[in-house]
């Protein structure tokens, strides 16, 4: 798949701010007034930023409000629904702790669940998709989820989950990786299924559908090399777990956690670059482009 920079930032970047709300509404730091305002501010600024980036990759932005209509069938639906329930009950739970010095605890409960619903809706977008073996896996919502618990964690300075969440995801990235590569052979699309003439022989191509590109081949088809991708893999993974580990390790000190922040937000990045660069469609075997 086409890794487009809108879609890698909404999924980052939302993971986040959803991550550290879910940590808001339970308590984690339990904060009130100006401190709870630069927490609730830099979780929204995440949250909001990563959902308004995914309307560039919209062919009609315009139609965006659509997407709101569509809850009983579509997890992009479900996802748009949700982020805005979250921040609808969230604002309401940060308003008393900011203005009136009040913990609401169940409307907070409340939020913490929206927000991690919203994750999971936003994995499930890409999970359910049979079209793309590398995703239709239970590997993808633990991953999302897990990176979304990961950065809140950090960003809401809970440093033993943090820690907990880093290596449980770390784990979760490499079993996503190691069990993803064989994932399109085990689903047992080839040419001939693709084409409905595997019945009369070994199908193969005789030159390609036609001479230019497509829609298809810029989304659907992006093909990185085995060594190139291996190599964004150790990259990926030492920053986004690895690093981060060691500098709270070390020591909780601004500028580690800073660091940390910091590197596990770009390994993340990475990590999510290779999500979509690595994921094969079944269309791609129309073009031979496995």
């Amino acid at each position: 798949m086409h890794p487009a920079p809108s879609i890698i930032v909404f999924t980052v970047l939302s993971g986040l701010g959803f991550g550290l709300l879910a940590f808001l509404g339970l308590g984690m730091p339990t904060v009130f007034g100006g401190v709870a305002f630069g927490y609730f501010t830099i979780a929204y600024l995440l949250a909001v930023i990563g959902l308004a980036s995914s309307a560039f990759h919209l062919g009609n932005p315009q139609r965006a409000l659509k997407a709101f209509t569509q809850w009983r069938s579509s997890w992009l639906s479900r996802e748009a629904c949700l982020s805005v329930a979250t921040l609808v009950v969230m604002g309401i739970y940060g308003g008393g702790l900011v203005f009136f010095n009040t913990k609401l605890s169940t409307l907070g409960l409340l939020g913490s669940i929206l927000a991690l619903a919203t994750v999971f809706a936003t994995s499930m977008i890409y999970g359910q998709l049979k079209t793309v073996p590398r995703w239709n896996s239970w590997t993808t919502p633990a991953l999302f989820v897990t990176l979304s618990l990961a950065g809140g964690a950090l960003l809401a300075g809970q440093v033993l989950m943090t820690l907990a969440f880093l290596v449980l995801a770390g784990v979760l990235q490499v079993i996503a990786w190691t069990l993803g590569d064989g994932r399109f052979a085990e689903a047992g699309s080839t040419q001939g299924t693709a084409t409905g003439l595997e019945r009369i022989g070994t199908v193969r191509h005789f030159e390609s559908p036609h001479t230019g590109t497509n829609y298809l081949l810029r989304e659907m088809v992006h093909q990185v090399g085995r060594k190139h991708a291996q190599t964004l893999r150790v990259i990926a993974l030492a920053l986004m777990v690895v690093l981060p580990v060691v500098l709270l390790w070390l020591g909780v000190t601004y500028v580690t956690v800073a660091l940390a922040a910091l590197s596990h937000i770009v390994g993340t990045l990475a990590s999510r670059w290779l999500f979509f660069a690595e994921a094969e469609h079944v269309v791609g075997l129309y073009y031979g482009k496995r």
